[in-house]
């Protein structure tokens, strides 16, 4: 239901799932191994999978905690966009990416949630598109030391207030790993 003009099509968006940004986060193995699943069934369904990459002073380009982890592996096919904010569209390509293949409704995963997961969902649903977090595909560091609160209750609150995301002309809302089917995106 998309607000943007013939794009009918869906991507599974990863976003930062790289070793430095997932080292030490909630739950890592578990949410990494749903991005893979995930992955999968959309390589399957013949859905775009877009990959992003966060660089900045902390994490830079070419080191091995800016590489993708391991357990993941982006076909030379698929779109890789790089940022250096939490939005993934802002003084990127991936609206280019995206509608060069008509994607008018993109599927959320990756890290940090309280950040560059948040930002992007809510600059893809601004411009437009169709965003559905899925629930148990993404993930946070413990930032309790500067007044965050837990990862859990981080992961949660986002789940609870994207579930109710509501704008005219444009769909939002959660959904599990297991829940997602590609093959009516």
């Amino acid at each position: 239901m998309t607000t943007l003009q013939n794009r009918p099509n869906t991507a599974l968006l990863v976003i930062d799932v790289q070793n430095g940004v997932v080292a030490d986060a909630h739950d890592r193995n578990r949410v990494v191994a749903n991005i893979g699943d995930l992955v999968d069934r959309a390589r399957g369904a013949g859905v775009d999978v877009v990959w992003v990459q966060h660089h900045d002073d902390g994490l830079t380009r070419d080191s091995e905690s800016w590489d993708l982890v391991p357990e993941l592996d982006r076909a030379a096919a698929e779109s890789l966009v790089h940022k250096s904010y939490g939005d993934a569209f802002e003084d990127t390509d991936l609206e280019e990416v995206l509608a060069e293949r008509g994607i008018g409704r993109v599927i959320v995963t990756g890290a940090q949630t309280d950040q560059c997961v948040r930002c992007t969902l809510h600059g893809a649903f601004t411009r437009g598109y169709d965003a559905t977090l899925v629930s148990d595909a993404h993930t946070t560091s413990d930032l309790t030391r500067y007044g965050a609160p837990a990862p859990e209750e981080v992961i949660a609150h986002t789940n609870l207030y994207w579930q109710y995301q509501a704008a005219p002309g444009r769909t939002a809302g959660t959904i599990t790993t297991a829940e997602v089917d590609f093959t009516t995106a």
